[in-house]
């Protein structure tokens, strides 16, 4: 085979080969699953956030130690063209009040089909329960009909991390690469467990809106859902990373104000009410946050004005890797030139989750698999010299 061969079809790999194919490249893409952009697919259920508006530091802040790497990619394609690339394939897309970018229709769905739709119309050839088992004179695939080498010009990896594996993304692909080129993965964007006492059974299933979470140096205003097996949702996995190693969560239930204004607030209604009382009367405490501040406070001092502003939740640690949304760790960025080629496999690429770079959930994940995946393709098509591609 000549041309170019990209496995994995999530967003990174079919991007990277939109790329290749319109440079003219002839495209494989392989997926070991029965059908593509499945873990796309399932980040779309209850709404597919495609990127978020914010300005060009504070988006590349969210990477962390992995901003200096991935800032030419985020800077050629972000979250305006990000936006482009959709509405380019026929989505109405809207920006709500935090900023964050989703099609009109929610799902991700009506966008796959129309990409799809895309690449069988500029060649690319898309195949399906083809696994891939390594090198041998060539790409090794298990598949339907046997085992299978294609030996392209170029290759563009973009087999995920390794969370989610019923969906395809297991990591087993870093047995193919050499060892000291690995980061270990680690949990990312993924709920806490804890082991809660029986009166808040009837708490589970209920969101905790109007906090403020703190773990070592991370912070979220974001909210989370009390769950049978502890507590999830955006406002955790912005401070994920710090307490996958080891930092102490601690709650603000009430953001907007002072330790001071509380503690006022609070003895002016001090007269027969019981201390439940004066919460929900002076502050307006729901009986979620009641309830987290008598399971994590109890006693309750007299004067709790400093628990409602730091309360420290105990935690039985993180939930396992293949419940997170995604992980750190994977392919290092030293193991890889400026064009994402893999030193030591000359003309072989890498993109996407397989990357060792994090980010918390709200546009972040699919922008930089998206955004990564672009500039392999591209430079993978530089590789063969095609002017084209730029």
């Amino acid at each position: 085979m000549t041309g170019a061969l990209v496995i994995g079809a999530g967003p990174a790999g079919l991007i990277a080969a939109d790329v290749l194919a319109r440079a003219g490249h002839r495209v494989v893409v392989t997926e070991a699953k029965p059908s593509v952009g499945r873990k796309f697919l399932m980040a779309g259920k209850s709404g597919l956030n495609l990127t978020k508006v914010e300005s060009a530091d504070s988006f590349l802040a969210a990477y962390g130690a992995a901003a200096p790497h991935l800032r030419p990619m985020l800077a050629e394609f972000g979250p305006d063209a990000v936006q482009a690339w959709a509405r380019g394939l026929g989505q109405d897309l809207f920006t709500g009040t935090t900023g964050r970018v989703f099609p009109r229709v929610m799902k991700a769905s009506p966008l796959l089909r129309a990409w799809l739709k895309h690449l069988r119309e500029v060649g690319v050839d898309i195949r399906t329960r083809w696994s891939w088992q390594g090198w041998d004179e060539g790409a090794v695939f298990d598949t339907p009909e046997g085992v299978q080498r294609l030996t392209p010009d170029v290759t563009v990896l973009a087999c995920g991390g390794a969370s989610w594996a019923r969906l395809g993304s297991s990591g087993a692909w870093a047995r193919q690469m050499n060892p000291e080129d690995i980061e270990a993965f680690k949990p990312a964007n993924v709920g806490a467990r804890v082991e809660w006492s029986a009166h808040m059974k009837r708490h589970f299933g209920q969101p905790v809106k109007g906090v403020a979470l703190g773990a070592g140096p991370l912070h979220s205003r974001g909210e989370f859902i009390i769950s049978a097996s502890g507590i999830e949702g955006g406002g955790v996995y912005e401070v994920s990373a710090a307490l996958r190693e080891g930092a102490p969560l601690v709650l603000d239930l009430l953001p907007n104000m002072t330790e001071a204004q509380i503690a006022d607030k609070l003895n002016k209604v001090r007269g027969r009410d019981s201390l439940q009382n004066r919460l929900r009367k002076a502050l307006k405490l729901d009986p979620v946050k009641q309830a987290l501040l008598m399971e994590f406070g109890h006693p309750l001092p007299d004067d709790p004005a400093q628990l409602l502003k730091a309360l420290p939740l105990r935690l039985a640690g993180m939930r396992p890797m293949d419940e997170a949304i995604s992980t750190a760790g994977g392919l290092r960025f030293e193991a890889l030139d400026r064009g994402l080629m893999i030193r030591h496999r000359p003309g072989v690429f890498a993109a996407g989750e397989m990357l060792d770079w994090e980010a918390p959930t709200g546009g972040y994940l699919l922008t930089a698999c998206l955004a990564t995946g672009r500039w392999a393709g591209r430079h993978a098509a530089a590789y063969q010299g095609s002017a084209a591609a730029f």
